[in-house]
């Protein structure tokens, strides 16, 4: 099957728009900037739900980044335990705090430059917070974005950084933020890793992998 990626994913755009009108961010994140930073690194690894859970308490504790930025590293760890990784998570989201105090004024930064300078934020990151946050723009490339933008030949990549990238040149800007939390909408309903649902699918058409 010869792709026209560019029209292909213009195509799968529109048409998860129509069936997932009200694409949103599933982390609760109350529209904070400094919220969504905390919760997407807690993410990594872990569910949205359970990060969901673990973040009200998180933040019944410290309610602000000054807050975080003055606790104990195994304060931190103890109320976050059950995200996974939790050391690793812990240490970053406190030296996160203190620079984001240190050098930005306690506000999240909207350039990805300075988002990539704060301890454990990635591309990943980064983009979902220019996206969400901002409204910049940005491909958010999880597993779900990978999983299935290579199923749709849109990219030839595993690779998050590659991914990305290809993805940024052939799905709209003002479009794309939308499309990555509607394909993890798809991902999950429709074309799941496991048992992908072919003949239910709307976008078998325009789909090389697909099991007709």
């Amino acid at each position: 099957m010869n792709i026209d990626k560019k029209k292909n994913a213009l195509t799968a755009a529109k048409r998860l728009e129509k069936r997932y009108p009200d694409a949103a961010c599933s982390l609760e994140y109350k529209m904070d900037p400094w919220k969504l930073l905390v919760m997407a690194r807690l993410s990594a690894q872990c569910t949205d739900a359970r990060v969901n859970i673990v973040s009200k308490d998180l933040f019944a504790a410290y309610p602000d980044v000054y807050k975080m930025a003055e606790a104990d590293v195994e304060d931190i760890e103890k109320l976050i335990f059950s995200c996974g990784l939790y050391k690793t998570k812990a240490r970053d989201l406190s030296k996160m705090c203190r620079q984001l105090v240190e050098n930005f004024d306690g506000k999240v930064p909207d350039n990805m430059k300075d988002l990539l300078s704060l301890s454990g934020v990635g591309r990943k990151i980064a983009n979902l917070i220019l996206g969400d946050v901002f409204d910049k723009g940005g491909i958010v490339a999880d597993t779900h974005c990978i999983r299935i933008s290579g199923k749709l030949g849109l990219t030839g990549s595993t690779n998050q950084t590659i991914v990305e990238r290809e993805l940024d040149k052939i799905v709209p800007k003002n479009m794309q933020t939308d499309f990555c939390h509607r394909l993890v909408m798809f991902g999950r309903e429709v074309c799941t890793a496991r048992s992908p649902k072919c003949k239910e699918c709307f976008l078998c058409d325009i789909c090389p992998s697909c099991e007709k």
